[in-house]
């Protein structure tokens, strides 16, 4: 079988996973997205299945205010004596925690929080085969201290254990017990071109750690792979005892310099052991050409391109923005119909607008909502966003103006903002789409039976990290605001369709 990264596509960065069994249960970042954490389940390392949130409570997730990538960083998930626990970071409010279930796809405790006396991010949890648990995460280079399960209390000093090979920005740090030895692996280079993935060996959980001779372990610096930026990585044994590789890359658009605006996503690699060190791929590489030996397939059902808000709970697929405003969107108020009610809030604030989103997955894909909208004064507003932070995105929306129900097409990139084309609406509802290429996005609508028409088009380019910052990637989204005063009409979503045309 080749290689076809990504196996988890679209903004999957930072990916942790753990086996119980036969089964093997991922999770990854979610930044300032409410729920946060989303969960995965796989029986083979190459499909994979969302099966719930690990944060689905304000009480274990606030959010409010947090800049856009801030919130909810790397996470680890681990199994021990029967329960699931992730750890991860909240850098816009409390740091290090945990919560925990015996049941992954179920609610997840209240936040359990670790004090390590460092500023850090990207902790992870060893549990030893004599009991002891082990806390790491950055902070000064790599730092360690052993904790009490049950409390979260330090029972022991925090010290340093290993800066790495010399590469910017040693962090993601996953410590593994394997036969007798500690292998310690981290992501150097930053999460940019020169990521890396870096290993090192010890008989001590406190090292001194000896470094693998051919370091880094994985990395596409310096090669023209389509995969880039390959790190923040997680060894994994499936039960045939094969190893495998999850890791974080991305994939660039267009010519020098490529951007990418799908966000960084989860990759898989296979492992095999040389002399006690693991080699991943072929040599530190993972092409999409590279022939491996697969667990057996077992694919799941592939998700519905319709989703007709017929369900008590919003699918797994949707985030809203922050902690959402209590009342702001409802299943029951329109049976079968998503409702949003705006606020003064808009995209642009760094805040909780009415806002509810899928991430973009695929280069080429066709995203469409059926809106029932009657906008009562120029200042309400709902429509159809592609998203990546409150600096960067387009809309196509309704609203009026002078008097008249129209449709828009705006354009924001960082300070420049613009209406870019409007047309006149005649009453009821209106089919909004977005159609995505590689390279662009076009807005469109159509009323009644009617043909999609196109308003405008926006370049990929001015929504991705290369322009936009951050971590994260493209949202496409169903929104209402009142812009600036509080909304007084609700808007009314029927339906929301996500095609890939890949």
């Amino acid at each position: 079988m080749q290689l076809n990264n990504p196996v988890i596509p679209g903004f999957h960065p930072d990916p942790s996973v753990c086996r119980v069994g036969s089964d093997f249960y991922l999770v990854t970042s979610s930044f300032e997205y409410f729920p946060g954490v989303p969960v995965f389940h796989s029986l083979d390392l190459v499909h994979w299945e969302q099966i719930g949130h690990c944060l689905t409570r304000a009480s274990q997730v606030p959010l409010e205010h947090c800049r856009a990538s801030a919130g909810i960083y790397a996470p680890t998930i681990r199994y021990h004596d029967g329960r699931f626990y992730m750890v991860t970071t909240n850098v816009s409010g409390g740091g290090h925690f945990y919560v925990y279930t015996d049941d992954p796809a179920g609610e997840w405790s209240e936040p359990i929080w670790v004090n390590t006396g460092y500023m850090g991010i990207d902790p992870s949890l060893l549990f030893d085969d004599d009991g002891r648990v082990y806390f790491t995460c950055n902070g000064h280079g790599i730092i360690q201290c052993e904790l009490d399960i049950a409390t979260g209390e330090r029972r022991s000093d925090t010290r340093q254990i290993w800066s790495g090979t010399g590469g910017a920005w040693a962090e993601a740090p996953h410590l593994y017990k394997i036969g007798n030895l500690y292998y310690l692996m981290l992501a150097e280079g930053g999460t940019g071109l020169g990521h890396m993935v870096t290993i090192a060996r010890s008989d001590s959980p406190w090292g001194p750690f000896e470094p693998c001779p051919h370091n880094p372990i994985l990395s596409h610096r310096s090669t023209d792979l389509p995969v880039q930026a390959t790190g923040h990585a997680e060894l994994v044994q499936a039960a045939d005892g094969s190893w495998w590789l999850l890791f974080l890359g991305i994939r660039g658009v267009g010519a020098f310099p490529m951007a990418h605006h799908l966000g960084r996503e989860t990759n898989l690699a296979p492992v095999h052991w040389e002399a006690g060190w693991p080699v991943v791929g072929a040599d530190g590489l993972a092409p999409q050409g590279l022939a491996f030996e697969p667990l057996p397939l077992h694919p799941w059902p592939a998700p519905q391109v319709r989703d007709d808000f017929d369900t008590p709970q919003l699918g797994l697929c949707w985030n809203l923005l922050r902690n959402p405003r209590p009342g702001s969107w409802s299943l029951a108020e329109r049976p079968g119909w998503l409702t949003l009610h705006g606020s003064e809030l808009t995209l642009s604030d760094v805040d909780a607008p009415a806002f509810v989103g899928r991430r973009q997955e695929h280069f080429t894909c066709n995203a469409a909502c059926r809106l029932d909208f009657a906008p009562a004064n120029d200042h309400d507003e709902a429509g159809l966003t592609v998203f990546m932070n409150d600096q960067h995105h387009y809309e196509v929306a309704v609203r009026r103006v002078g008097g008249q129900r129209c449709i828009i097409a705006r354009r924001q990139i960082g300070s420049l903002r613009s209406v870019v084309a409007i047309a006149e609406l005649p009453p009821g509802p209106v089919t909004l789409s977005v159609t995505a290429s590689a390279s662009e996005y076009t807005l469109a609508y159509a009323t009644g039976d009617s043909a999609p028409r196109t308003l405008a088009t926006g370049e990929t380019r001015y929504l991705s990290t290369e322009v936009a910052g951050g971590f994260t990637g493209v949202y496409l989204a169903m929104y209402a605001t009142g812009n600036g005063q509080p909304s007084t009409t609700p808007a009314a979503f029927d339906w929301f369709d996500y095609q890939p045309l890949d």
